[in-house]
């Protein structure tokens, strides 16, 4: 099994949902399941309904999953677990204060040290446990041995029991620290490869320590994948803009991979994508290769689909949108000149009176199938020839003087012609 496990402390964003994409893609790949693991232990910082707003990200983008589950359910198999340790000696009950740890950061630090905690609760006597009412955290026993492992991506990694250090498992309030929560979740989950972001590959080897301290055995393979530079940004904010969710997954497949195309589906993408041929170096967002791309799926998409995506049900409202994609390349900007089309117009800036006259004109006239002809009966009706006649009229049918060709835009809104010139 894989698992995808986001916090419900911060949006999702573009690191956030290329680790779900990467994760779904191989899962697909190795025909094993997926499962989201919501990652909520920290209660304090949770944001109410970030945990359902994630999942409809991930139903948006295709995504699938076979399960749901928050890391808070476990809670009881983390504590009992962390009490096995303690019993077996590979965990003990520490009373240092936040302030004695800090002192002791400082002179770390000060001397250009690792900090690293000094073992000094680690040697009490269980009379001396026993016998202390202050409040403990448990911390787990640093390692005898490094601990090694192999990313599929960056090669090899060697930490020194020092660095893994005999970090805290449960807190004060006996709730389970990250990576001791985390651990123990791959454990009991059975899962078989973690993908996730570089920034946790210290993370892995705390967490393959805890492990190691269960005599738990099962290999499990790691990918961490390189960070981008501006990985915050928000998946909502790039949906809001107008990208779409099939564009947002291939641009994130794209970015630092070779593919043999520049645009495709996810489905696609699961016949060629390996994840040990991506970039190991750092990347960087690129907002305007995503217009790109944008753009060429706006192109392909089917019509029907994009007029609903636009607010209609209408094959001839999809063409409209894709011929403004001379000018546009999302769907904000596309609703916008559309939006400019049915729009109330008072008046046309240097044709006042002609457009009084266009409008009055308009709103009397029957039908005319083809733009030339309704451009010919305008002029007759109002005796206004040339620009006197079209800038007004072009106004009243976009919105705008500039854009695609008149005649181009006509042929697709002349059905709504009561309700633009109203």
């Amino acid at each position: 099994m894989l698992r995808f496990a986001p916090s419900p402390i911060e949006d999702m964003n573009i690191g956030n949902l290329r680790v779900a994409i990467f994760n779904y893609i191989v899962s697909k790949q190795l025909n094993e399941d997926l499962v989201i693991r919501i990652e909520d232990i920290d209660m304090e910082k949770n944001i109410e309904g970030k945990d359902k707003e994630i999942i409809e990200i991930l139903n948006l983008f295709s995504i699938e999953y076979k399960s749901i589950a928050h890391q808070s359910d476990s809670l009881k198999y983390h504590q009992k677990i962390a009490l096995q340790l303690m019993s077996q000696k590979k965990a003990f009950a520490c009373f240092c204060s936040d302030d004695k740890l800090e002192e002791l950061k400082q002179e770390a630090q000060a001397k250009g040290n690792l900090f690293a905690y000094d073992g000094f609760c680690e040697t009490l006597s269980d009379e001396t446990v026993l016998n202390t009412n202050a409040p403990f955290t448990v911390r787990i026993k640093k390692p005898d041995e490094n601990i090694k492992f192999t990313d599929l991506l960056k090669g090899k990694f060697d930490y020194a029991p020092l660095e893994v250090d005999s970090f805290v498992i449960l807190n004060q309030g006996k709730k389970p620290t990250y990576n001791y929560a985390c651990a123990i979740d791959d454990m009991i989950m059975d899962i078989s490869m973690v993908i996730r972001n570089e920034n946790h590959i210290l993370n892995t080897a705390k967490q393959i320590h805890v492990r190691n301290s269960l005599g738990y055995t099962k290999e499990i393979k790691y990918v961490h994948l390189p960070s981008i530079s501006n990985e915050t940004i928000s998946i909502k904010s790039l949906i809001d803009e107008g990208f779409l969710p099939s564009t947002i997954a291939n641009y994130l497949v794209l970015l630092g991979n070779e593919t043999p195309t520049e645009v495709f589906t996810l489905e696609e993408a699961i016949s060629w994508f390996k994840i040990e041929n991506i970039s190991k170096a750092s990347l960087t967002f690129d907002i305007d290769k995503l217009k790109l791309i944008n753009k060429k799926h706006l192109e392909t998409i089917d019509d029907m689909r994009l007029s609903k995506i636009l607010g209609f049900a209408d094959n001839d409202i999809g063409k409209l949108g894709k011929v403004f994609l001379e000018e546009v390349s999302t769907i904000k900007e596309m609703k916008e000149k559309i939006a400019l089309i049915f729009s109330s117009k008072a008046t046309c800036k240097g044709f006042e009176e002609e457009f009084t006259k266009v409008k009055e004109c308009l709103q009397k006239a029957p039908f005319f199938d083809n733009f030339e002809e309704l451009k010919i009966y305008i002029e007759k009706e109002t005796n206004l020839k040339d620009k006197n006649s079209f800038e007004p009229l072009k106004y009243i049918l976009t919105g705008t003087n500039t854009g695609p060709n008149i005649s181009n835009i006509y042929a697709l809104i002349k059905n709504y012609l009561g309700e633009i010139v109203r």
